[in-house]
């Protein structure tokens, strides 16, 4: 339906489809979980937990209605997560996993690792990535997906988009950690956002939940428009979509 009643409904029920028939990338969807100033960690790096049991359990709800969930190699290494849906009757719904981890330094022992046969995990790293680290990855069952890195060295982000997109992903949520989310944004890539709030506040010293973005004036900042605001348990959701 292009026209007519039910025009804008159809157009959101498939927008990870047409994000991708269009654009050759999956609808990205970023998700943090913050206190009331915008933070995911005191300084020492505690960060269990900002929201309540109420808005996680949302948050695996959210992970249950995408293709596959992405993090950061640093947000492994801290946190060795698992990234399932782990709602009762959800399970079989959990998405692809994917690191984007530039060399490839997923420990063999990391919970993603060791669980790569039950449910998919693909690492996107660059051409930089060690052959020994890769080979025992690949014998655990993680896909190793290679693609281009940017000025920096990293993983391209529009590169590994589209990297997916040809792997029929058609809705990616973002995960972390900060300079994940900060990668994302400054390459014009999120469609969605959800920010969990929990009422608290971290202050100044504390971790911020986007990395650093180089920003020099506003003109220059990614800009969403606000689509719902709800109560979630003792926290708060919102969701945002990118402004036209």
């Amino acid at each position: 339906v292009e026209v007519g009643e039910g025009a804008t409904e159809a157009a959101e029920i498939n927008a990870g489809f047409l994000t991708q028939v269009r654009e050759g990338r999956p609808l990205v969807h970023l998700k943090l979980a913050t206190s009331l100033d915008g933070r995911v960690a005191t300084a020492s790096g505690e960060s269990q937990w900002i929201t309540g049991p109420q808005a996680r359990a949302w948050g695996h709800r959210l992970r249950a209605t995408h293709d596959a969930i992405l993090v950061g190699a640093n947000t492994v290494a801290r946190d060795d997560p698992e990234l399932t849906c782990r709602l009762p009757g959800l399970e079989r719904y959990s998405p692809v996993r994917v690191v984007l981890d530039s060399r490839a330094r997923l420990s063999p022992t990391s919970k993603l690792a060791t669980t790569a046969r039950v449910h998919p995990v693909w690492l996107i790293c660059t051409p930089a990535a060690p052959a020994t680290q890769r080979e025992a990855l690949l014998a655990l069952g993680v896909e190793i997906v290679e693609v281009a890195a940017d000025a920096t060295g990293r993983v391209d982000v529009a590169t590994a988009l589209r990297a997916l997109g040809a792997r029929d992903i058609t809705r990616l949520m973002v995960e972390g950690g900060g300079e994940v989310a900060a990668a994302f944004l400054e390459a014009g890539e999120v469609d969605r956002l959800s920010i969990f709030r929990g009422g608290l506040v971290l202050g100044g010293d504390s971790r911020s939940a986007v990395g650093p973005l180089g920003l020099e004036r506003l003109g220059f900042a990614p800009r969403f428009s606000l689509v719902s605001t709800r109560v979630v348990g003792s926290d708060t959701l919102e969701t945002w979509a990118k402004a036209a």
